[in-house]
């Protein structure tokens, strides 16, 4: 068993860390596209390199892990999936660079006044279980110019630490700093690190969001949950509609752009739900699920659970999915907006109408319009790997990519301009 290390060690290990990624952000905010696309390729030549080591460390979290299977393909690590990261680093560095792009303009009294697009500095990033999330932030983060200092979970501990060395031997010193203790306690350090972090992250689940952000004195950048629905409205094609579901709760049921509540439109419940129940339970996929559709599934023997008040606000991440019977397109947006986490809500109709005010008065940072909720994601969107899926309004909103790493400065230049 690891010795616990004392509260003092680990803000003491935590500040060295920091202060290694403050003087590495004034090096990368220097590098040139080229050089920082240099960077990235060697980066995923190393983790290529070192897949026997990386793959070991992984098999030993997996080992130690306790928890349903969905969770474990968050955390699992295989060689297909390792050479994805790989390419996912690669594809970053073929990405636009944000890092100087300006707007300006000449005032009348001569000033020319440019906004400057720059990094942050220094990003920190608090996640859970997913270890692809090592590599992904610090691509992203080498590619915008800023350092990233980043804590895991305790469960992926062993993959982080084996990913981290790999990237640590391609990038500048300091510049990709991983906290690699299982002490709680690192995470208030980084909460309270105001002038060495500029913005923090919190990648995972509803707890650790609501910890970060009620906590923190750094500001903070909210993502993840997804409580995520699909509506099906009178108009749909029926078969659309079962394609979109299942793919958008068994693909990964994990993730946090997979679908966990289903909305039908009474007009269509008694047709649609014997036909959608009987395809999510061939899929091993448990029903949760309001009364009214109780008596259709019921009726064609589908096997159900009813659902309590609590289900319609959780975010299952497993073969779990809740069902309800709505009125009309109105109701669906309500209960929505109810209930969501601001992260991915789709329709399926084939009204333009009702389309329209469901991308108008649904709350979510992405809406689909007869699509998969699956789609909410950096790759997905073309922005390469992604940082997370931002739920607030401020600054960034659904996947970050690399502009949303980036921050502006004004640059004014004169020949001698006073205020009068």
């Amino acid at each position: 068993m690891q010795r616990a290390v004392p509260v003092a060690d680990v803000k003491s290990l935590v500040l060295s860390k920091l202060e290694r990624a403050k003087k590495a952000s004034l090096v990368l905010a220097q590098l040139s596209t080229n050089e920082k696309n240099a960077i990235l390729m060697k980066m995923a030549d190393a983790l290529e390199k070192n897949e026997g080591e990386i793959l070991a460390a992984n098999a030993l979290d997996l080992k130690s892990l306790k928890v349903p299977e969905s969770m474990k393909d968050r955390l699992m690590l295989n060689s297909s999936r390792l050479k994805a990261i790989a390419s996912d680093v690669r594809s970053v560095a073929l990405l636009p660079d944000p890092i100087g792009e300006k707007e300006g303009k000449e005032m009348k009294n001569g000033l020319r006044i440019a906004k400057v697009r720059v990094p942050f500095g220094v990003i920190g990033v608090i996640y859970e279980s997913r270890p692809n999330v090592t590599a992904d932030v610090a691509s992203l983060c080498i590619k915008s110019g800023n350092a990233c200092v980043l804590r895991g979970s305790a469960s992926a501990l062993n993959s982080n630490r084996a990913i981290a060395k790999a990237i640590s031997s391609a990038v500048p010193e300091g510049a990709v700093e991983l906290i690699d203790t299982e002490d709680r306690s690192a995470v208030d350090v980084l909460m309270n690190a105001r002038g060495y972090l500029d913005i923090i992250i919190p990648r995972g689940g509803k707890e650790l969001i609501s910890h970060v952000v009620g906590n923190s004195k750094v500001p903070v950048i909210e993502t993840g949950e997804g409580n995520c629905h699909i509506f099906v409205d009178e108009s749909a094609d029926l078969g659309m509609a079962e394609r979109i579901i299942i793919n958008a709760k068994c693909q990964r049921p994990s993730v946090c752009n997979a679908a966990e509540k289903v909305l039908v439109h009474e007009r269509i419940a008694g047709e649609f739900l014997p036909i959608l129940g009987k395809k999510l339970k061939e899929n091993g996929v448990e029903l949760r699920i309001c009364e009214k559709s109780a008596k259709i599934l019921g009726d064609v023997k589908v096997p159900f659970i009813l659902a309590t008040g609590q289900d319609w606000g959780t975010e299952y991440l497993d073969l779990i999915i809740g069902i309800k019977i709505v009125g009309d397109v109105d109701e669906a947006i309500s209960h929505i907006n109810k209930y969501n986490t601001k992260h991915t809500e789709a329709i399926i109709t084939k009204s333009d109408a009702n389309a329209k005010k469901f991308v108008a008065l649904v709350d979510a940072a992405a809406i689909m319009v007869n699509a998969s909720t699956r789609f909410t994601d950096g790759g997905q969107f073309g922005m390469g790997a992604e940082i997370g899926i931002s739920t607030q309004k401020m600054h960034a909103r659904g996947p970050m990519g690399l502009r949303e790493l980036t921050t502006y400065k004004y640059i004014v230049n004169g020949n001698g301009q006073i205020r009068s």
